[in-house]
């Protein structure tokens, strides 16, 4: 059964006027009863190193912690762009490449993202603590930063490139984390209002009202933003509103906040490039992107055959109508510290996160063995009539998330002990279905439509259901030897009971390697996953730290795609991989030292930053390949799971900036990352891929970013580049890209307007790829060897925006 348009639309006013209700008696509750309180501890720590004065840093790393971990302040990451997400602004840190088809890093369809030789979907997310999944383009356990809180509302982002606190709500996070903070209310009442305009038609608008401090200890804001540009290189517009609200009560008995946000975004998508080492199935000429034809749908209706087929000379590089992701969330908390005494707080923490997506494609019905598929369900039909006679089928994947969840901790400080214990759980229900519906030649629908809300399936190709309950608990000590000595030791246990099932299956070989959705119940159990950390002080500008951590990959649990067991194509497969498959673990060794330092040498006035030195013992490493080669995203084979091994990653990360007196800085991150599979594996029973001694593809060895700024009174600016090294596009590693450098330009100036009663005035100035370079940008790696797609370099783009308070 499909929602009517007006059913989902009923749903959505139900959620938005809860929505409304939390905001509403979060503020009416702040007038009965605020300082405005300092960020989470590990935010705290990043933003304002204890013992040291705070010099004015790009990147500041995070004092207090035995792992290497650095920060960037809201205030950062809005001189890189007004508006970039936190997963944009983590791009300036060591060992980050992070890519996407636009200049905020919203866009989630073409998202990649490498720490440390790690993906995407091998790193753990938060906010404020709560945990946002893993990051899979399909959801099915979170939802990305971008949507949970909005940019301008974020106060800081931390990166832990090498092993997350024990405490991270996270069952993903094999190679650090990213935590990101949402800024507290102020203490003054105002107003903020920020507008962008820029290159393609932007339009972004952001509006915020803080209460100030009033009653015994309350402070609040709400906040509401609309963004809408149209893609560089083709008509869709990708566009959204988002919301936001924060309540603080604070006093001497604990600190009670309550957050909601909600987020509604339709982002269209480009498709990638296929590419071969032999160049065959590119098309002729080999195009440089690969846009959709939407809005003109005449010259969609000639780009095809009578049949629906495109034309030959495409090959796999075929244009699409059009593809978009649409994404609407509802994301609430509410945390309660409890002082219990000087020495003793007691934290508790209730989330719930309800997601309603889909993915979208319109495409040709003659490609990607889909004539195999619809003749399947319509045998002996003429499908081109069957679907509407335009000679275009609308693909839908659906998804239905919703996750509840409690995190506690308790922390006491016993004499030279710093104790803290605690227990995460979330309860998620997630469910993923694969529709087909027709493209009508006389009614066709847009990107912006749901085709669920008004029309009827042809198809429901799988419905698939998982109920997955996360168990985590933790306990740690820091022992303080000495005033400069401390070690640290703990271990957290790691439970994950699934349970997935499948209403609707594919009907048998319909698609290659599918005889049907398995069922069942996967337990994986980890009772001991331990760390052991050390922090010398060897000077109030000095710190060394050393770390050694295991962490474990819990299974995926997403129905019909990605890396998951319910995503094998039998029940047979299934029950094969729960008894001889054991999850992703990673043993990460790191050492690093601290250092901010005034001085007097020659024009350097200050120098801060951190070296760090790490080794990981990966194994099990886990790598889905398709059961056909080629290019068959819009109609996927089954899943084929390969355990591949052990990888080896060794690596150094080296970031500092010199101060040269009150107008000049240089901040520099250079990375060397090396990781390589130690195995080879085996593929179709009896093929042997020769992946021993290959480096890990997409992630490349060396990589660095730079940003040199100015600053004068009123003005400043900043010119930062980004290099990234050249990256392999097979396992094999017989394929590779270029590397790239790309430079990017910020310069604002403070505006004299208090007179006019507008505070904080300023109007910046933002250019995305300054010398409008081309190449590969982002490359997905092939399955096959001699295979891969790629994204390309986004243009030279430019963007002004004026920011005040009332």
């Amino acid at each position: 059964m499909t929602k009517t348009n007006s059913s989902r639309a009923h749903a959505r006013g139900q959620r938005l006027c809860l929505l409304s209700a939390a905001v509403f008696c979060a503020l009416t509750a702040a007038r009965i009863g605020a300082a405005e309180t300092a960020a989470p501890a590990d935010a705290t720590d990043a933003a304002a190193p204890d013992g040291a004065s705070q010099l004015d840093s790009v990147v500041v790393s995070a004092k207090n912690s035995t792992r290497s971990a650095v920060s960037l302040s809201g205030a950062e990451i809005q001189k890189i762009l007004p508006g970039a997400s936190p997963l944009k602004a983590i791009q300036t840190l060591p060992g980050v490449l992070y890519l996407t088809a636009d200049p905020w890093g919203n866009n989630e369809q073409n998202t990649l993202l490498f720490i440390h030789g790690f993906s995407t979907q091998q790193l753990g997310y938060t906010l404020d603590g709560v945990p946002l999944g893993d990051q899979q383009y399909g959801n099915y356990n979170g939802l990305s930063p971008q949507r949970a809180v909005i940019s301008e509302n974020v106060g800081a982002v931390t990166l832990a490139s090498g092993a997350g606190d024990l405490s991270t709500a996270s069952t993903s996070n094999l190679g650090g984390t990213v935590a990101t903070f949402s800024s507290d209310p102020t203490k003054q009442s105002g107003v903020q209002i920020n507008q962008t305009l820029g290159s393609n038609a932007t339009t972004r608008t952001f509006l915020r009202y803080d209460t100030g401090e009033f009653g015994s200890g309350n402070s609040a804001y709400a906040s509401i933003m609309h963004q809408d540009q149209r893609a560089w290189d083709f008509a869709g517009h990708q566009r959204g509103w988002q919301a936001n609200g924060k309540f603080v009560h604070d006093d001497e008995h604990g600190k009670l906040t309550v957050y909601v946000a909600y987020s509604d975004k339709i982002e269209p998508n480009e498709d990638s490039l296929y590419r071969s080492a032999s160049g065959a199935g590119e098309g002729t000429p080999r195009p440089d992107n690969r846009p959709f034809i939407y809005p003109n749908f005449a010259q969609a209706l000639a780009y095809l055959g009578a049949n629906g087929a495109p034309p030959a000379s495409a090959g796999n590089n075929y244009r699409n109508y059009y593809s978009d992701a649409q994404r609407t969330d509802y994301l609430t908390y509410a945390k309660y510290e409890w002082r219990l005494n000087d020495a003793m707080t007691w934290s508790n923490q209730v989330y719930y996160h309800h997601d309603d997506g889909v993915g979208v494609v319109a495409g040709p019905i003659q490609v990607a063995g889909l004539p195999k598929l619809f003749g399947a369900y319509f045998p002996g039909q003429d499908l081109k009539t069957v679907f509407g006679g335009s000679g275009y089928a609308t693909r839908t994947t659906e998804y239905d998330i919703n996750r509840r969840g409690w995190l506690s901790s308790f922390d006491w400080q016993l004499g030279d002990h710093q104790l803290d214990a605690g227990l995460w759980y979330e309860m998620n229900r997630s469910s993923t279905n694969r529709r087909w519906y027709a493209l009508d030649v006389n009614h066709p629908t847009s990107p912006y439509q749901r085709p669920g809300d008004s029309l009827t399936p042809l198809i429901t190709q799988y419905n698939s259901e998982i109920k997955n309950e996360v168990v985590q608990p933790y306990v740690q000590d820091q022992w303080k030897l000495s005033d400069s000595v401390r070690l640290q030791a703990g271990f957290k246990a790691s439970y994950q009971f699934a349970h997935g099932w499948a209403p609707i299956s594919p009907l048998p070989n319909s698609t290659v390697g599918f005889l049907e959705l398995p069922s069942g119940r996967i337990y994986t159990r980890e009772k001991f996953l331990p760390q052991v950390g050390a922090l010398w002080d060897v000077t109030a500008e000095d710190q060394l730290f050393v770390n050694v951590q295991k962490n474990m990959r819990q299974f995926i649990t997403y129905g019909a795609g990605g890396l998951s067991p319910w995503s094998l194509g039998s029940q047979d497969l299934f029950n094969a991989f729960k008894q001889n498959v054991a999850p992703e673990t990673a043993w990460a060794y790191e050492a690093g030292w601290r250092f901010q330092h005034e001085m007097q040498f020659g024009p350097i006035s200050a120098v801060d930053g951190q070296v760090s030195a790490y080794h990981v013992d990966f194994a099990n490493r886990l790598l889905s390949v398709g059961a056909t080669a080629g290019f068959t995203t819009i109609n996927p084979g089954a899943v084929v799971i390969n355990n591949v091994g052990d990888v080896k990653t060794d690596g150094i990360d080296l970031a500092a900036t010199l101060h040269f007196g009150e107008h000049f800085s240089f901040y520099d991150a250079v990375s060397y990352n090396r990781s390589q599979y130690q195995d080879n594996y085996t593929t179709g029973g009896t093929t042997v891929v020769p992946t021993a001694g290959k480096n890990v593809p997409a992630s490349p060895d060396w990589m660095n970013k730079s940003v040199l700024s100015a600053k004068f009174d009123a003005f400043e600016a900043q010119l930062i580049g980004d290099y990234v090294g050249k990256r392999y596009a097979t396992y094999t590693n017989d394929l590779s890209v270029p590397s790239y450098f790309l430079t990017s330009l910020q310069a604002s100036y403070a505006l004299p307007l208090e007179d006019n009663g507008l505070h904080d005035a300023k109007l910046s100035f933002n250019v995305s790829n300054l010398a409008n370079k081309k190449g590969v940008y982002e490359v997905i790696v092939g399955a096959a060897s001699g295979t891969y797609s790629t994204y390309p370099i986004p243009p030279r783009q430019f963007f002004v925006t004026f920011s005040t308070k009332l």
